[in-house]
């Protein structure tokens, strides 16, 4: 059995986020694989955390700057660690590749935070997300991160073009790899609750992200109270882990715009909703919400950003527009039309079984990892520009980190 460290940045919450969702299937895949997975992070514990034990995952908890985790990497012996999102690259990375310099080093960006950061300075200021990310020192970090791994993971399509076209950086030690589902059968498909069988509509998504505030927001302002107008028997129901005070405040059963909060199983509210509306004004990645209306036959409403990797604007469960106007309408339509409700929930299947094919999905990265074990000095010497990263960063950080690590030692 091979040993595989994942550093992460957070405990995996897939009730609560796309991104628990994401390390689960990565998680699945290296337990497929055969790995011993130890799953170690410096996050505090959730209410909502998977229970890694019970699925016979080690878990550990390490501090920053701390010379313990040394040690561990020193027993684990780790073939592959895999970090979750850059800053823990930045933070643990210097000390894999001390420690364990032949262990495979992968990054899973989760979504580019760089590109999510910009594209939400844009949004507030009117101006172009590239004028932002261009001279962004997250940007800067973010890509050092992925020269510095051997592969990092991209969830969308357009991030990798992204980082391709505009940063130049090489295919060689970047991975295309969305989330890695199930098919939807046709029987599953046809044990859904159907067009009659549902109502309302839904918005779902973790509140500690902005752009989730933020579409709710827009939803309570501008959108909702327009089709609250033309259907008022329908309710507006927001789901969402982590609600603040500012997200509760919106709750008005008058309105019929209800706050909820967090949901055990997403799946069963989202399966009996009839329309799921996602306007999204910015971010990155893709949006789980949508991919999970798909799975369960809800049709969507959303923005050009929201449906950006998972399919185009002329290929959707439902609609994507950035109009409010449009938006409204097409939620009305949507809500009052069956047969083409039922065609756009077709259309959603084909998208879901079509861009996240598990079987696929794997083998191909099962594919690309071996290839990388079975020829790593070559694929490292072909980065040059990861290799003087790594020199350059590894010096500083090591010095700041013995500093801090003295520093806390004549604390005590």
């Amino acid at each position: 059995m091979s040993n595989l460290l994942i550093i992460g940045y957070i405990w995996p919450e897939p009730s609560s986020s796309a991104a628990g969702a994401r390390m689960m299937q990565l998680i699945e895949f290296f337990q497929k694989d055969n790995y011993r997975i130890t799953f170690a992070t410096t996050a505090r514990d959730t209410d909502n955390k998977v229970d890694l034990d019970s699925l016979g995952i080690h878990t550990e908890r390490i501090k920053l700057n701390d010379p313990e985790f040394d040690i561990l990497l020193n027993e684990l012996n780790p073939e592959i660690v895999l970090f979750d999102r850059f800053m823990i690259e930045e933070q643990f990375g210097w000390r894999v590749d001390n420690v364990c310099p032949e262990a495979i080093k992968i990054l899973d960006t989760e979504d580019l935070h760089f590109l999510r950061n910009a594209r939400e300075g844009a949004y507030k200021k009117n101006i172009s997300e590239k004028d932002i990310y261009l001279t962004s020192d997250l940007a800067k970090r973010e890509i050092a991160a992925i020269y510095r791994c051997d592969i990092s993971l991209i969830i969308s399509e357009p991030e990798l073009e992204l980082l391709r076209n505009e940063f130049r950086i090489p295919e060689e030690i970047l991975l295309y790899l969305p989330f890695m589902l199930s098919a939807i059968s046709k029987n599953e498909q046809l044990e859904l609750p159907g067009f009659n069988d549902r109502k309302d509509f839904i918005s779902i998504g973790n509140f500690l992200h902005e752009p989730n505030w933020n579409a709710v927001l827009l939803l309570k302002e501008k959108v909702w109270p327009e089709i609250h107008k033309k259907l008022p028997e329908a309710r507006m129901n927001i789901y969402g882990a982590y609600p603040s005070e500012k997200v509760l405040n919106l709750h008005n059963t008058k309105e019929k715009f209800l706050i909820h909060g967090w949901v055990e199983n997403a799946n069963e509210v989202m399966k009996n909703s009839k329309v799921c509306l996602a306007p999204i004004q910015f971010g990155a990645g893709l949006k789980g919400k949508l991919v999970e209306a798909m799975k369960n036959g809800t049709p969507s409403v959303t923005t050009g950003i929201g449906a950006e990797g998972i399919s185009n604007w002329n290929k959707w469960n439902g609609f994507v527009t950035d109009e409010v106007e449009e938006f409204v309408q097409h939620a009305i339509e949507l809500y009052s039309n069956k047969n083409l409700w039922e065609e756009k929930q077709q259309t959603g299947f084909e998208i879901f079984n079509n861009k996240f094919n598990k079987k696929y999905h794997q083998d191909n990265f099962r594919k690309t990892l071996n290839l990388i074990i079975k020829n790593l000095s070559r694929h490292r010497d072909h980065n040059f520009t990861g290799k003087m990263l790594k020199h350059h960063l590894h010096r500083s950080t090591y010095f700041m980190s013995r500093f801090i690590e003295e520093k806390n030692r004549n604390k005590n």
